[in-house]
């Protein structure tokens, strides 16, 4: 193998861990959906027909 063949075989190796690196850290902060758990409402929260407040009448 050339030497120059072997810095290219280097830097391609590189370049896929730093672009997998990249992907990790973009992906970190994703949420995933929970399965098996279900999908409650939180107690905080209601909907804006059981408010009552934007009934005109």
């Amino acid at each position: 193998m050339e030497n120059w063949q072997a810095w290219l075989l280097i830097a391609l190796i590189l370049g896929i861990i730093v672009s997998n690196i990249m992907v990790i850290k973009h992906t970190a902060n994703f949420k995933m959906p929970q399965f098996g758990k279900p999908n409650l409402p939180k107690p905080d929260s209601k909907p804006d027909s059981e408010s009552g407040d934007d009934k005109q009448g």
